[in-house]
């Protein structure tokens, strides 16, 4: 986790500086980057929350944005589905995508193994101090930092190499591609529903390509 570290501390940094831009207080920055710990969902919560759109509109944005770690859950469960579960919430809680890439690059078999756990929690040691300081000296230094830094930027670099490390099959990168363009077509869409709209079209694309694969 040392070589993406980097790339999580800024976009940590970015997401810290634009809670406090976005209008909460410290109290209100410091609590969602510690409970919500959920970098593309906090993004897009922002800008809604400031324009006081209705709160069934922000949730379900976030519930979106989200439903990867669906995903990423149902695939975990067959190595951490014996634990507890009270320490598979705890695990759950710490859960990052980085850290399932590189779990299951470990582990390609899904099944329980030892060191597995191990193996996690120092994955997720490394991700969760990486976001949490940055986002922390964001939150505090957000009126020091100017705007035209360009530090979105940054945060979008960081999104793009996690994304190209997860497609890694040709039906994704064609669904990737159906997201993209559903994204840019439907931008002028309020309260960021072209968020909501580009995950919909990728679902139903995906989904028609298992469809056609499985005849």
């Amino acid at each position: 986790m040392s070589g993406p570290a980097l790339g999580i501390a800024a976009w940590g940094l970015v997401t810290g500086v634009a809670m406090v831009k976005s209008g909460l207080t410290l109290a209100q920055a410091l609590g969602m980057t510690l409970l919500v710990f959920a970098g593309s969902a906090q993004l897009a919560a922002m800008p809604l929350m400031a324009a006081g759109a209705p709160l069934w509109v922000l949730l379900a944005t976030a519930f979106c944005v989200n439903l990867r770690f669906v995903i990423f859950s149902a695939q975990w469960r067959h190595y951490f589905g014996h634990l507890p579960r009270r320490q598979r919430l705890a695990l759950g809680y710490f859960a990052g995508d980085l850290n399932f890439v590189y779990f299951v690059q470990r582990f390609p078999e899904p099944q329980p193994a030892p060191g597995q756990l191990a193996y996690f929690l120092g994955t997720v040691a490394v991700n969760w101090t990486s976001w949490q300081l940055a986002s922390i000296v964001g939150i505090l230094a957000a009126h020091a930092i100017p705007t035209q830094w360009g530090l979105g930027f940054a945060g979008v670099l960081a999104l793009l190499g996690l994304s190209y490390s997860l497609l890694n099959e040709r039906r994704l990168w064609w669904t990737a591609l159906v997201a993209g363009l559903v994204s840019i077509a439907a931008y002028q869409l309020p309260l960021r529903l072209h968020i909501v709209a580009a995950i919909a079209a990728a679902g139903l694309f995906a989904w028609l390509l298992k469809r056609l694969a499985a005849r």
